[in-house]
């Protein structure tokens, strides 16, 4: 191999050196950008964790709210109830002779 062949082949490999730093360059760019990306999405998912259990948290408590009103219709049903048997034994009371 001649000195003009190395030379020719050396100019090769360098330019090919070159080529694949610039390439290497934008390897890593965009794996910057690709770590980035992943700690962005790692946030979201937190976020959407605590946002998934705000809203299982106001659910139960709309259910609560929600419940609530049945809850004292009940409650004064069972009180008329209540009143009216006590209303009736008492007339019954009133009514017997002898007590």
């Amino acid at each position: 191999m001649t000195p003009e062949d190395m030379a020719v082949k050396l100019e090769a490999v360098d330019q090919r050196s070159q080529s694949n730093a610039h390439r290497i360059d934008d390897v890593e760019k965009r794996q910057d950008n690709l770590d980035k990306l992943v700690t962005s999405v790692e946030v979201l998912a937190t976020k959407q964790e605590t946002v998934e259990g705000d809203v299982k948290e106001i659910k139960s408590d709309v259910k609560a709210l929600a419940a609530k009103p049945g809850k004292r219709w009940d409650g004064l049903v069972d009180k008329l109830l209540y009143a009216a048997a006590g209303a009736f034994f008492a007339w019954i009371l009133s009514g017997m002779p002898g007590l």
